[in-house]
């Protein structure tokens, strides 16, 4: 309520009931100055609270519930990119009090690290998408938080690959372990397989694969706007609703042609999944959440790939 509606009403509550009290207070007493006084003060201060109370401004409740960025679900790639397009159009110049917004770029193809610095045009990144395009074979997503473009990428790749080296052989002994029922030895061909597909990641990882394809930025809307116009940027999805990286979801499209949006991988889901190995050596612990880029961080950017996505890798049960 705004002040001039709250004293109306105070007037039409205080005012007769005060208008009352004064007229009594009229008859000669004793204590008809200390009365009076005693009155007044308390008509201010009800009137003070109130105005208080209604000029107050209202507390804004903490958001902490994780943005999702990217393709939804059930809608069609075409329509996202699209409607990321009227998005980035209609980004406002203006910036806001907490900077520059944070933006999902995806590329028309996937691209080796090294080619990143002239496609991004030098934008700050804080992380990178990656995934092997194996023809056929549904290979693993990996979100790489970064700080230098290409440095940090290259570098993210050899941790993966030396996670998918751990995984094949851990893959080549339950192969080899496999005895029993028949049931048991169609399990075999499943991890023979799964170890195959960990050492074909391995090994594109280890020569700087062209396996980059979206990267999350910060720039201002100018910017996005350039960086949307630039040869092997297939759109930007502008998202001034994140806050922080580590409470956002992005779910970019694959390089490839789909009908659907289908972000966790490409190429068809094997029919049997035998369970998850356990490593002979353990992978590395995830790192913490990706840092904003130029952010002081204790840790290196990449010493922990996330793994964002099943792979053609079994997962439990």
């Amino acid at each position: 309520m705004r002040v001039d509606g709250l004293l109306r009403k105070l007037d039409e509550t205080l005012v007769p009931p005060l208008g009352r009290l004064l007229d009594r207070l009229r008859r000669p007493t004793g204590h008809t100055g200390l009365v009076t006084a005693v009155a007044l003060a308390s008509a201010t201060a009800v009137m003070v609270t109130a105005v208080w109370v209604a000029e107050r401004p209202k507390e804004t409740p903490t958001d902490t519930e994780v943005v999702r960025v990217g393709v939804p679900d059930g809608e069609s790639v075409p329509t996202y990119l699209a409607e990321s397009r009227r998005e980035l159009d209609a980004l406002s110049a203006k910036a806001s009090g907490d900077g520059p917004p944070y933006a999902l770029v995806m590329f028309s193809a996937y691209l080796a690290p090294d080619r990143l610095p002239t496609v991004l045009g030098g934008a700050p990144v804080a992380e990178v998408f990656t995934r092997v395009p194996l023809p056929g074979m549904q290979t693993q997503i990996a979100r790489m938080p970064v700080h230098q473009v290409p440095d940090d990428v290259v570098a993210g790749m050899l941790l993966f690959a030396e996670r998918k080296e751990r995984e094949a052989h851990d893959y080549q002994e339950r192969a080899a372990e496999v005895t029993g029922t028949r049931d048991e030895e169609r399990l075999r061909p499943v991890y023979e397989t799964a170890a195959q597909v960990a050492i074909a990641e391995a090994t594109a990882y280890r020569t700087h694969c062209s396996c980059v394809y979206a990267a999350v930025l910060r720039a201002g809307a100018p910017d996005l706007k350039r960086l949307a116009a630039r040869p092997g940027v297939r759109a930007v999805d502008p998202a001034p609703e994140v806050r922080a990286l580590d409470r956002a979801v992005f779910l970019p499209p694959l390089p490839e042609p789909h009908p659907a949006a289908d972000p966790a991988g490409a190429g068809p889901t094997p029919t049997a999944r035998p369970p998850e190995p356990t490593p002979s050596a353990a992978p590395p612990e995830p790192g913490p959440p990706s840092p904003e880029p130029g952010a002081p961080t204790g840790e290196p950017a990449t010493a922990a790939p996330t793994e964002a996505a099943p792979t053609v890798s079994p997962e439990p049960g």
